[in-house]
């Protein structure tokens, strides 16, 4: 125990100590990338070697000098950059993190089941098809690359029959809309051909060929079916539909997430 403990504190401890800094600050600088903030990081690491170089040089005025600029400029940074904070402070409660420690839904899961609310209500048809581990770039080539994130707004303004994007299905990964008006691939198993819709086909279909789940909302009976593993689920509710999509995002079942 006590050779583990010393190699720990010799060895690994600074390596994780390292590490773990190096993650969070390159995680900050990404959140603040093309903020204004990011210009005044910039000077404050031009200062910083500005303060090492004159403590170095034993220039000790200039040192004085510095040394009471930092004292000031962390509250004046505090001050002025407000807004940036805060903003840092909501990426981080809302980031891989904050959902792994409280269980926080993804933003998709909520927009996917308002979409199918507000189109049952309307009586529109909808297939979403949620990408897994299975790539599906063959049947994203064949509809119109979005590449744009996941909102109800999105969805109601391509599920409307009287957009153009409307026939065919969304394709998602995580966040991510990838395309919508894909083609897919139809079932051929004898009994789906004689009672389902093309939708409901195509749901099935595609979960035959690869690991993706399909969500189907029916134009003729506003029913929702949910297609995984080749096989269709009929009748749910929305809670149910919301039920298995969080199922889906805590097993943590493709890399998006």
């Amino acid at each position: 125990m006590d050779e583990i403990l010393k190699i720990w504190k010799i060895f690994l401890n600074p390596a994780v100590d390292i590490i773990i800094t190096a993650v969070l600050i390159y995680y900050v600088l990404s959140l603040l990338k093309e903020t204004r903030a990011i210009s005044i990081v910039k000077g404050i690491l031009i200062l910083l070697l500005i303060t090492i170089a004159a403590k170095l040089a034993n220039l000790r005025t200039l040192s004085w000098l510095l040394s009471k600029t930092w004292v000031i400029g962390v509250i004046a940074l505090v001050i002025v950059f407000q807004p940036e904070l805060r903003f840092l402070l909501a990426k981080l409660g809302t980031g891989k993190i904050a959902g792994f420690l409280f269980q926080v839904k993804p933003d998709w899961i909520t927009s996917i089941i308002e979409t199918l609310k507000y189109a049952k209500e309307k009586t529109w048809g909808a297939l979403i098809v949620i990408q897994l581990n299975v790539g599906l770039k063959n049947y994203i080539e064949t509809g119109i690359k979005i590449n744009g994130t996941v909102s109800k707004e999105l969805l109601i303004s391509i599920f409307n029959p009287t957009s153009p994007l409307h026939d065919g299905a969304v394709i998602i990964k995580g966040d991510k809309l990838l395309a919508a008006s894909c083609i897919l691939p139809l079932t051929m198993e004898k009994v789906a051909t004689k009672i389902l819709g093309t939708r409901h086909r195509a749901a099935i279909g595609i979960t035959e060929v690869s690991d993706a789940w399909a969500i189907v909302l029916s134009e003729e009976t506003s029913s929702i079916s949910l297609a995984r593993d080749g096989k269709l689920i009929r009748n749910l509710t929305l809670d149910e539909l919301k039920k298995e999509l969080v199922k889906l995002y805590k097993a943590k079942e493709f890399e998006s997430l």
